[in-house]
C-alpha cells in the first residue's frame, strides 16, 4: 500500500474537519495528520477514508470515525511513555494513534479474527505497541497494572470495576456507556477509592463483548 501526497492532502482536510469540531490537543491533531488511515481500511471503502466516518471492518465491527477517535485520545491527555490500556484493538487505529503520541500501549482484542490480523499488521506499518492481547476486555490487564490511562473502543452496558481498579491514582478511564446509544464518560482516580466522573454526550459505538467461556 502507497501513502501518497493526495493521501497526506485528504489527511490535512481531515484535520481541518475534526478541529473545526473543537479538537484543540496539538498532539492528537498531528497524530491524526500522519497515520495513513486508509492502510486500516478494506480496499473497498479507500476512497472514504479520509471522511469524517465510521467504516465496517472484519468480524461485524467498525473503524471508529476520527473525530471520535481524537475526542478520545484528547479525554486521555497523553504524555509520552504514559501507560495505556486500549480495550478492543479493533483495526488498529486507534492504537495507532496511542503508539505515535509516544504511549506505551497495551491493547486487548476479543475477536480472535480481528487480533490476528492487527497484531501482524501494525508493527508492518511500524507502529509498536508494548502488548498486544487476545483475551476478555472487561477484566482489563492486571498482571501490568496500574496505567495511566485506559481507553474503551465500544459500548459498555457498565463500567467494568477491574478497569477501575486497574488506574493509577491521576489516571484517567475514558469509556463509552449505555446500551442502544451510550455517553462518553471520563473517571479520573483521585484516590484508592476516589473517582471524579465527567460526561460528554451521546456517541454510538459496536458493543463490548465478554467472553462468555
Amino acid at each position: 500500500m502507497k501513502d501518497t501526497l493526495k493521501h497526506q492532502g485528504l489527511r490535512n482536510k481531515l484535520v481541518e474537519t475534526i478541529s473545526a469540531k473543537g479538537i484543540t490537543d496539538e498532539n492528537v491533531l498531528g497524530a491524526i495528520g500522519s497515520i495513513p488511515r486508509h492502510f486500516f481500511m478494506d480496499s473497498g471503502f479507500l476512497d472514504y477514508a479520509y471522511q469524517d466516518k465510521a467504516f465496517p471492518i472484519a468480524a461485524d465491527q467498525t473503524i471508529s470515525q476520527p473525530y471520535t477517535v481524537a475526542f478520545q485520545t484528547e479525554l486521555l491527555q497523553i504524555k509520552p511513555s504514559d501507560k495505556i490500556l486500549e480495550i478492543g484493538t479493533g483495526s488498529g487505529y486507534q492504537t495507532a494513534v496511542l503508539c505515535k503520541m509516544g504511549a506505551k500501549v497495551y491493547s486487548i482484542e476479543r475477536q480472535h479474527e480481528l487480533f490476528k490480523k492487527t497484531s501482524k499488521f501494525l508493527p508492518k506499518i511500524g507502529y509498536r505497541a508494548k502488548k498486544l492481547i487476545f483475551g476478555d476486555g472487561y477484566k482489563g490487564l492486571p498482571e501490568e497494572a496500574p496505567f495511566k490511562g485506559i481507553i474503551v473502543t465500544a459500548g459498555a452496558p457498565f463500567v467494568p470495576k477491574p478497569l477501575l481498579a486497574q488506574l493509577e491514582v491521576g489516571g484517567r478511564l475514558v469509556i463509552p456507556v449505555g446500551q442502544e446509544v451510550q455517553t462518553m464518560t471520563l473517571f479520573i482516580r483521585k484516590g484508592p477509592k476516589d473517582f471524579e466522573k465527567h460526561e460528554f454526550g451521546d456517541f454510538r459505538f459496536v458493543p463490548m463483548l465478554e467472553d462468555k467461556n
